[in-house]
């Protein structure tokens, strides 16, 4: 049985009067993917910006690859090989995308991006942006603008460029959101190359992606993880069924 790379115990976040976690218990394990679902206002957002560093918890514990991260911000987290994507897209609308994919690469070679200009024409950064581009399926889209992209490109170049630190673990906030049925089912193929070789937590309401990616499930309501299990055990499972599937228990 795999390791787990990352264990979550007793995660509590509040905003103000809002309990967003409350007591989260969380473990993957190493190579899986691992898929957080539940209703708008479940706390899914926050979880993940905790697990990424990005918001610091009030009590609990994140620890990755057996060590105590709680206290450390996003940047320090991304160098010990843990990347996110976000629900809104982050590039850079007016470079390329392969001088976003470059910049990407030269951020976690530890260069500094006022060197950018003359960083464009070295092979040591655009060998590794084009097969980073290949494997998301854009390689032909290379020298598009990454602002005229269609969104599901956006998307597509928003994990190339979290792929580019080869990070052992990536969150993916909703990487199908707002996404066609064309432009979705061509996600789900890509990510579903990804898996065993990286470990993935999805974040994601589209069922059908959830249930053709994820190995485990954790059911999120109300900042509380009621469930997690395979997907045909989330599917059995009757509090779920009630609290998030919409169905009836002896449906």
């Amino acid at each position: 049985m795999n390791r787990n790379i990352l264990e979550v115990h007793g995660l509590i976040k509040t905003f103000g009067a809002l309990l967003a976690s409350d007591g989260v218990e969380l473990e993957v394990r190493e190579g899986e993917t691992h898929a957080i679902i539940g209703p708008n206002g479940a706390g899914k957002t926050t979880l993940i910006g905790q697990l990424a560093g990005e918001l610091r918890p009030d009590r609990g514990e994140v620890r990755f690859a057996g060590e105590d991260v709680t206290a450390l911000p996003a940047p320090a987290r991304a160098r010990k090989g843990l990347a996110r994507s976000f629900q809104i897209t982050s590039i850079y609308p007016g470079f390329t995308a392969l001088e976003n994919v470059m910049l990407a690469v030269q951020a976690h070679a530890g260069h500094s991006f006022r060197f950018w200009r003359k960083a464009r024409g070295e092979s040591v950064l655009r060998a590794p942006a084009e097969r980073l581009l290949e494997q998301v399926g854009l390689g032909a889209r290379a020298g598009a603008q990454a602002g005229s992209l269609a969104h599901g490109e956006q998307r597509a170049l928003e994990i190339a460029m979290a792929l580019a630190g080869n990070p052992r673990l990536l969150l993916l906030d909703e990487p199908v959101a707002g996404m066609g049925a064309e432009e979705t089912q061509r996600m789900i193929a890509f990510l579903s190359t990804l898996k065993g070789g990286k470990t993935i937590i999805l974040v994601e309401h589209d069922m059908d992606a959830v249930f053709s990616l994820a190995d485990r499930i954790s059911v999120l309501v109300y900042g509380r993880i009621i469930a997690s299990g395979t997907p045909a055990e989330i599917r059995a499972n009757a509090e779920v069924r009630r609290a998030y599937l919409g169905e009836e228990a002896d449906a």
